[in-house]
């Protein structure tokens, strides 16, 4: 009777820190800042700081994790972005019309970049797909302390 009670106990601990575990909050938005850039659209907030080589990262919450999510730096776009999950690419889905321009935008460039370990915001394998506004001489100078993304250096 003994051991059943201390199996049971340990059944319950882990349950109860499994419970735990799936009932905690998601990442922390960093502090949203005074005024949002009058080009990001409605309903976006700040969801990342300054990525080295990037910008911060906007877009609206309901959205995520596919996006789309738009890139500033002081204030300017640097892109827009999808993120497309690894298994939904290689089963051959097809997304038309994305990666629009803002109004008032040209696309310099676009990167697809491969994340096999995802990376915070979105932790499964995944390709990063940014529509630049700048040439990636300029934007691959933008926060050059900030934060790095893990398989997108």
């Amino acid at each position: 009777m003994r051991f059943r009670t201390g199996i049971l106990s340990i059944v319950l601990a882990v349950a109860g820190t499994a419970l735990c575990a799936a009932a905690a909050p998601p990442p922390q938005l960093p502090p949203q800042p005074a005024v949002r850039p009058a080009w990001v659209p409605k309903g976006a907030l700040l969801v990342s700081p300054c990525i080295a080589g990037m910008g911060s990262h906007w877009a609206n919450p309901k959205n995520l994790p596919f996006g789309p999510i738009y890139g500033e730096y002081q204030g300017k776009p640097v892109f827009s972005e999808i993120m497309i999950d690894q298994k939904a690419f290689a089963k051959g889905t097809n997304w038309r019309e994305q990666l629009q321009p803002l109004a008032g935008y040209k696309i310099d460039h676009v990167d697809i970049e491969f994340n096999p370990y995802g990376h915070a915001g979105y932790p499964i394998p995944h390709y990063d797909i940014h529509a630049y506004y700048v040439s990636h001489a300029v934007h691959t100078k933008f926060c050059p302390n900030g934060e790095k993304i893990r398989g997108s250096e």
